[in-house]
């Protein structure tokens, strides 16, 4: 993948906040757009993850060694196409 259109710092945020923050931040992107997430391992990780590839995004996840996770998010459309 390419280099991120934007980035989004969710560590500490609870969830479903931080799913909610990361959902909102695609909306403005382009289809084929990149974003950026890091936020905290565990049910963050889960919540954000699971509810962005039900809405058809890419999700790649990373775990960093500071304990949080970093996600590479492709926006795509609703059917998962671009």
């Amino acid at each position: 993948m390419a280099t991120p259109t934007s980035h989004l710092d969710l560590r500490g945020t609870p969830c479903p906040l931080n799913y909610v923050r990361a959902k909102l931040a695609l909306e403005p992107l382009a289809e084929g757009a990149l974003l950026s997430v890091w936020l905290d391992e565990g049910e963050p990780r889960q919540m954000v993850c699971e509810g962005l590839r039900r809405g058809g995004h890419r999700v790649e996840a990373c775990s960093r060694s500071d304990g949080s996770v970093a996600l590479l998010i492709e926006k795509r459309g609703a059917n998962g196409l671009l």
